[in-house]
């Protein structure tokens, strides 16, 4: 009966061992599978390559013979060029060039001169390439006298500054795609990042200060994390770090409502003229268009400047949310005016920018579907689009299955250590294993051996 159980002793040993030397092999070929990929050779589309020609165009020509690049209403992109010689080059490289009076060294000029004057809160001002002109809006908070100033100021800049009213107010959209909660208010988890060794969520700055703590639900009960890094006014993004560490399965995707998510792919700058999409907890998933970047906005809070401009609406609760088209990770909510029934504008801050500022790398799904991947502040992916024609990307099931979690934890790029050591211990177990039994049969044999010959 002794011999039996340690024969079954030793046969479970062995198994659990070969099982773990599996298990460990798995985690290890699959998290080195699903390493962060070179951002450069993440696919682009037909009409990203075109908004990255105008980008491109642009930085190759520099900023006194250009004015800005756009997607036209085609998809095709456009650089705006102050002289025949540029204009040539653009149409040499596949483009469409138009000619404009002011350059973008003229266009920054303006925008300094704005910047250097008094603030006044309800104020924003952008680039709009298309017009080549500034635009100084200006909400209902805005006083005459305050107007009158501004007016003069942009008059004695130039021709080339427009002066707009608008209605409602300039408002950071406190309050979210998956809500949060804290004593600081309500905001909009956007998208979930990492450093490589912890996963976090970033959120719009505004949000709250550091150290507020932040709940899936209004009791208090499900805690998700901590903000450690807030940037605002200035930029407007925020770090708020997950409790366990971890994001866990599903990190890649963003909530669109109704049970539903879009994988996210990449990371990437818009480019004016793109059609782009917003998910908040508030109003849902909503569409429109880039209409300027760079844009800066004279919170009642502070000024926020490098801003991206759509006519995308948001309202309360819309705020930190992700901003988004054909899987590309664009920007979170930042504020604006209006609301989703009389229309308005909203200012999103680029992730690109908060990315590199925090040193982050953005979790996006694998491209070989083994997993997850970090990919950080670069070209990839551009996600830009003609009008009308992008859609917000991949749609997957907010809820996965416990195959595709398990898949998911496996194929962790952390998981190489660990699997390791699974792969380490598993062979020690075995070779402890043989040498038991080879002292075992060594000791019996010594046994039976002295008791016939002794």
């Amino acid at each position: 009966m002794r011999h039996a159980r340690r024969r079954l002793v030793r046969r479970v040993t062995r198994l659990a061992a070969v099982g773990g030397l599996l298990l460990g092999a798995t985690m290890v070929t699959r998290a080195v599978a699903a390493e962060p990929a070179d951002p450069s050779a993440v696919p682009r589309t037909f009409a990203a390559s075109a908004a990255g020609t105008g980008s491109d165009l642009v930085s190759h020509l520099g900023t006194s013979r250009t004015a800005g690049s756009w997607l036209g209403a085609d998809g095709k992109p456009v650089v705006a060029v102050t002289d025949d010689k540029a204009a040539a080059e653009v149409r040499k490289a596949g483009a469409r060039a138009k000619m404009v009076d002011h350059s973008m060294d003229e266009l920054n000029s303006a925008t300094s001169a704005l910047r250097s004057a008094p603030r006044v809160a309800g104020t924003a001002w952008v680039m709009d390439y298309r017009a080549n002109e500034v635009v100084v809006r200006g909400d209902s908070t805005v006083s005459a006298a305050d107007w009158s100033r501004m007016t003069e100021l942009a008059e004695g800049v130039g021709g080339f500054v427009r002066m707009e009213r608008t209605e409602g107010t300039f408002t950071t959209r406190l309050n979210g795609a998956l809500p949060m909660l804290s004593t600081a208010g309500r905001c909009s988890a956007g998208f979930n990042v990492t450093d490589g060794q912890r996963d976090f969520i970033l959120t719009a700055g505004h949000c709250g200060p550091d150290g507020s703590v932040w709940f899936a639900d209004n009791r208090g009960r499900q805690q998700l994390g901590q903000t450690i890094g807030q940037n605002f006014p200035g930029g407007d993004f925020s770090l708020v770090q997950y409790a366990s560490g971890d994001a866990g399965a599903g990190a890649d995707v963003v909530s669109i409502g109704d049970g539903k998510g879009v994988r996210i792919t990449g990371v990437a700058d818009p480019a004016v003229g793109q059609r782009v999409f917003r998910s908040g907890s508030t109003s849902g998933l909503r569409d429109g268009e880039v209409t300027a970047l760079n844009a800066t906005v004279n919170y009642p809070e502070g000024t926020v400047t490098g801003l991206i401009e759509t006519n995308v609406c948001a309202e309360p609760g819309d705020s930190g949310g992700p901003m988004f088209s054909e899987g590309i990770a664009l920007g979170v909510t930042s504020g604006g005016s209006g609301d989703c029934n009389a229309g308005g504008t909203t200012f999103f801050q680029p992730v690109t920018k908060a990315l590199a500022a925090l040193d982050m790398k953005l979790i996006v799904a694998a491209q070989n579907g083994a997993g997850q991947q970090g990919v950080g502040p670069g070209p990839s992916g551009q996600g830009a689009g003609a009008p009308g024609a992008a859609s917000p990307g991949s749609s997957v099931p907010m809820t996965g299955t416990d195959a595709s979690t398990l898949l998911s934890r496996l194929a962790d790029p952390r998981n190489v250590g660990p699997g390791l050591l699974v792969v380490a211990g598993s062979l020690v177990a075995l070779v402890a294993t043989r040498f038991i039994r080879a002292e075992q049969d060594r000791k019996a044999y010594r046994r039976y051996y002295s008791a016939n010959w002794g």
